[in-house]
């Protein structure tokens, strides 16, 4: 294949394991860091004429990880790659991609024009936030989806007998619902109101829960106050106590590790969109093989939408 690969910091054993499946060497590139915090980049290798694909999440640190990502285009524009390809398992800012009250930025959107505008040819991403948010960019976005993933490792386990996918808020409905038909389960939802910009209560539960287990999927675990939440009065509802927690972005910062410890969380599962240091109490599988498909077939130009 006549492709390059590239990585910033932000997930280098994932960008690897794309590599390894692709059976293509990670292209060589200094990405570090100045004294001031500045971040350098010098790529390494000819790009001129190369069909390039940049892998690099905008996970914590986002603005970090975000200018590496927007210094990769420009220096590949500037080296003459003929098509610059942004892959990126996790797009950070999504979460802000409406103005939920006035004078506040549309944040999605101008990261989408950032990354446009630096030279990006086409954005491949895995479980956005907000389906919306491919219509920020004026180049084609290929959304992927860990769906599939999800639902094998259920079926392999096992945990999908007698239970019920539940969606943690009407956002979510559809993937949930995409998860039940794949296992041939029912489907259940959660209302909720939000007390503050990450704080959420749950009012009541949409479906039939009672004697089920609970299989709650989510696109992004960030503090797990949500997903504790929602255990809570998914169990008051009369479901079992031994829920399956499963999210594609495991953010996890400030309580996550405590709340998902919750005694009636039994399994904890994500993918490796974002790299975990710390794989202790959690499950987690790779999207590798379904990203090095995605860019195999925009390589020869075949459909991605079957993959999904």
């Amino acid at each position: 294949m006549n492709v390059k690969l590239f990585a910033g910091n932000a997930n280098r054993p994932l960008a690897a394991a794309i590599a390894q499946a692709l059976g293509v060497p990670l292209g060589e590139a200094l990405v570090e860091r100045f004294p001031d915090g500045e971040v350098r980049l010098r790529l390494g290798e000819s790009v001129r004429g190369a069909d390039v694909y940049v892998i690099q999440p905008t996970s914590p640190p986002v603005n970090d990880h975000l200018m590496e990502l927007l210094l990769f285009a420009d220096a590949l524009r500037r080296s003459s790659a003929s098509r610059i390809n942004a892959v990126i398992p996790y797009f950070g800012y999504a979460r802000q991609d409406k103005q939920n009250h006035g004078r506040e930025p549309v944040s999605a959107k101008l990261v989408a024009d950032l990354i446009e505008r630096a030279g990006y040819h086409r954005v491949i991403a895995v479980d956005l936030h907000a389906p919306q948010i491919q219509g920020f960019f004026n180049i084609p976005v290929d959304h992927l989806s860990a769906v599939r993933l999800m639902a094998e490792y259920l079926k392999r386990e096992g945990l999908h007998e007698d239970a019920v996918v539940v969606s943690p808020d009407a956002g979510r409905a559809e993937t949930a619902r995409k998860l039940a038909n794949l296992l041939g389960l029912d489907m259940a939802m959660l209302a909720k109101r939000r007390t503050g910009p990450t704080e959420t209560e749950v009012t009541y539960v949409i479906g039939e829960v009672r004697g089920k287990r609970p299989l709650l999927l989510d696109d992004i675990v960030s503090t797990g106050g949500t997903i504790r939440r929602a255990v809570e009065a998914l169990v008051e509802a009369g479901a079992r106590p031994e829920a399956v927690v499963m999210a594609t972005h495991s953010v996890l910062v400030g309580d996550a590790r405590r709340n998902l410890a919750h005694p009636a969380i039994a399994r904890v599962v994500f993918t490796d969109t974002i790299h975990l240091e710390d794989r202790s109490g959690c499950t987690v599988l790779s999207i590798a093989p379904l990203l090095a498909n995605a860019i195999r077939r925009v390589h020869t130009h075949q459909s991605v939408s079957a993959l999904m």
